[in-house]
């Protein structure tokens, strides 16, 4: 093979060709976010048997008060818990995000149906109250999954309100696992989160930090 018919594998030659190949995604990138202007107030489910649905909806809360844009939180179910999220908002960020807690603990805990609906009843109406009004940017409303599961609170309802009702740059986000069906084709982003391990399986318990 003479000379001019040698490719240059070298170093210098990877490096060129990265930066073209780059720099086609990015053009091609360019062209698609140009194509991204429409603007509005999203309804974020996070489902699934895995760990973290509730702690991504608090990290966009958490977002939200960085940003100094006012936000709710309602928790349906964890009332027995103290949460370190539920400390740490209450005690620094009280003035940009309010935070309720109505439910007294899992079903399995309190074992009193009727107590357990008018309880979830009463989180959805200070819920809707919350979502209604439109100084609040964000509403995260956690493990609301879980009460829609067991139909203290119809799904039906839920969704027309979110539709019908939901001010239109506000973003609504929906924890707990088993999300209905209806709620999911409702959203705008749902995101299931995958179980593959877990230290409880292994007889270890929820630790501080960790779960709360």
């Amino acid at each position: 093979m003479s000379e001019d018919q040698t490719t240059d594998t070298g170093p210098g030659n990877d490096e060129a060709r990265h930066a073209m190949k780059m720099a086609k995604k990015k053009t091609a990138r360019e062209k698609i976010m140009a194509t991204k202007t429409d603007q509005k107030g999203l309804i974020i489910v996070n489902t699934g048997k895995g760990k973290g649905k509730s702690t991504a909806g608090f990290g966009m809360i958490f977002r939200h008060i960085a940003h100094g844009m006012p936000s709710a939180v309602v928790q349906f179910i964890k009332g027995a818990w103290e949460t370190g999220e539920r400390d740490l908002i209450e005690k620094h960020f009280g003035d940009l995000c309010q935070f309720y807690t109505l439910g007294e603990g899992f079903t399995w805990e309190t074992q009193d149906r009727a107590r357990d609906i008018a309880m979830a009843e009463k989180a959805w109406e200070k819920a809707k109250e919350l979502i209604r009004d439109e100084r609040n940017s964000m509403v995260l409303l956690d493990e609301i999954n879980i009460a829609l599961r067991y139909d203290y609170i119809d799904v039906a309802e839920v969704v027309r309100f979110l539709k019908e009702e939901k001010p239109h740059m506000t973003h609504v986000v929906l924890t707990g696992r088993n999300a209905k069906e209806e709620l999911i084709e409702a959203a705008d982003l749902v995101t299931e989160m995958e179980l593959i391990k877990h230290p409880f399986r292994s007889g270890i318990k929820a630790q501080v930090g960790v779960e709360y």
